[in-house]
């Protein structure tokens, strides 16, 4: 996997945007305090909020979102410096550490809509972007199984405040320990260049 995506320079590089300002994706990828524990650790990531997308403003919240009586996703907004970290890095981050993008509406152990693989892009480059870098990615044969992600439109609500943060502030929580800390290991192995302390 870290083979073929070196072997593709092109979807290596940000979209040629104005590369001075900051710009901001959302992702989609299982629960949302692993997704956020993992992009916190990536240089020129400025910030992570864990929240809501693809649903309506009156269901953005927990309850309902895990309930799986929305249409929203658990994501997380990154902010980041493209001078610092590109798009194609971050998106190769969530192909490879944050999230396995062949499993269905869910991310094991959770199941549901609510875990599903997507992408929100925020304009119209990063959309085509983002369709190249996953149609390259899936013709590459790289996975066994089909690439479920989907691109998808939606407004982003930061979920409540008690899981902004998670990871960094509850370490030994067993759900963390079990689930995300090695994710959080495979960035650093993988991608050594990329790591950081938060």
């Amino acid at each position: 996997m870290k083979k073929y995506l070196f072997a593709l320079p092109l979807l290596l590089s940000a979209p040629a945007q104005a590369l001075a300002a900051d710009q901001s994706i959302v992702l989609a990828g299982g629960c949302f305090w692993g997704m956020e524990g993992v992009f916190e650790h990536v240089k020129g990531v400025r910030s992570v909020v864990s929240g809501y997308a693809g649903g309506k403003a009156a269901d953005a919240n927990y309850a309902e979102v895990s309930a799986e009586t929305t249409d929203h996703a658990e994501a997380v907004r990154i902010v980041f410096d493209p001078a610092q970290v590109s798009l194609g890095d971050i998106l190769q981050i969530y192909f490879t550490v944050a999230h396995d993008p062949t499993q269905l509406n869910r991310q094991t152990p959770d199941e549901g809509r609510s875990y599903r693989s997507a992408v929100f892009p925020q304009d119209a480059a990063q959309r085509a972007f983002a369709a190249s870098f996953i149609a390259s990615l899936s013709k590459s044969g790289a996975y066994k199984q089909p690439i479920v992600t989907r691109l998808e439109q939606g407004r982003f609500y930061p979920a409540e405040a008690y899981h902004q943060d998670f990871m960094r502030r509850n370490p030994g929580h067993p759900y963390i320990l079990r689930w995300d800390v090695a994710k959080v290991a495979k960035l650093k192995k993988v991608w050594p260049g990329l790591y950081r302390e938060p």
